[in-house]
C-alpha cells in the first residue's frame, strides 16, 4: 500500500502509472517498464509548453504547477479565455483531481479485492473516454478531424507491435503527416512550384 500511494503522489499522470503497473505485473523488468512510462508521459513535456505562455507562473511556482501539468488541466486551461481564467481553470483542476486521485488510489489499495476483477467493470476504459470527452469539443477543423483520425489508426494499429506506452507517441505522427498533405494541397506551396518547373 505504501508503494501504492507514493506511486500516486509523485507520478501523478495515470497513463504512466497504469503503463508502469501493467509492465510489471506482467513479468516486465523496472527498468523497461519505467521508461516505457516515462516515454508515455513525455506529452506532458509538451503541454507545459503551451501552459507556460497562457499561464505566465512566477519562476517560483513553475515547480509546483509542473507537478499539475495532465490531460485534464491541459484541456481546462486551453479552453478559457484571459489569464486568470487559464489560472483558476488550471488550479481547481490539478488541486481537486489531485486530491481526488490519490484518494481514490488510498481505497483501492485498501479495498481492490472486495471489488473482484476490475476488467469485468471496465475502469480501463475510464481514463481514456475522460480524455476524449475532454478533447472531443477541441477538434472542430477538418485538419483538426484528419489528425485525430490518422493519431486513432496509428495508435490503435501499433497495439500489437510496439511496446506498452510507445503506439501512443507514434500517433503523435499524425499531426506531421497531416500538416505535410495539406502543404501539398495549399495553392502557392512548394510543391506546387515544383510541379510548374
Amino acid at each position: 500500500m505504501p508503494q501504492t500511494c507514493a506511486l500516486s503522489l509523485l507520478a501523478f499522470t495515470g497513463a504512466s502509472q497504469f503503463a508502469l503497473v501493467g509492465a510489471l505485473a506482467g513479468g516486465g523488468n523496472p527498468l523497461t517498464a519505467s521508461v516505457g512510462a516515462i516515454f508515455l508521459s513525455m506529452r506532458n513535456a509538451f503541454y507545459g509548453l503551451r501552459l507556460s505562455q497562457l499561464l505566465a507562473l512566477p519562476r517560483a511556482m513553475r515547480p509546483l504547477a509542473a507537478h499539475f501539468v495532465i490531460d485534464e488541466t491541459t484541456a481546462v486551461s486551453l479552453a478559457q479565455s484571459g489569464r486568470r481564467a487559464v489560472r483558476i481553470g488550471f488550479a481547481v483542476t490539478g488541486i481537486s483531481l489531485y486530491l481526488l486521485w490519490n484518494l481514490t488510489t488510498l481505497l483501492g489499495a485498501l479495498g481492490a479485492e472486495a471489488i473482484g476483477d476490475t476488467d469485468t467493470w471496465g475502469l480501463d476504459a475510464a481514463g481514456p473516454a475522460v480524455f476524449l470527452a475532454l478533447l472531443a469539443p477541441m477538434v472542430r477543423t477538418a485538419t483538426e478531424r484528419a489528425v485525430a483520425a490518422i493519431a486513432v489508426l496509428l495508435g490503435l494499429g501499433l497495439l500489437s507491435v510496439l511496446p506498452q506506452g510507445v503506439p501512443v507517441l507514434a500517433a503523435a505522427l499524425a499531426v506531421p503527416m497531416v500538416l505535410y498533405g495539406v502543404r501539398r494541397k495549399t495553392p502557392g506551396s512548394d510543391a506546387d512550384e515544383g510541379k510548374g518547373r
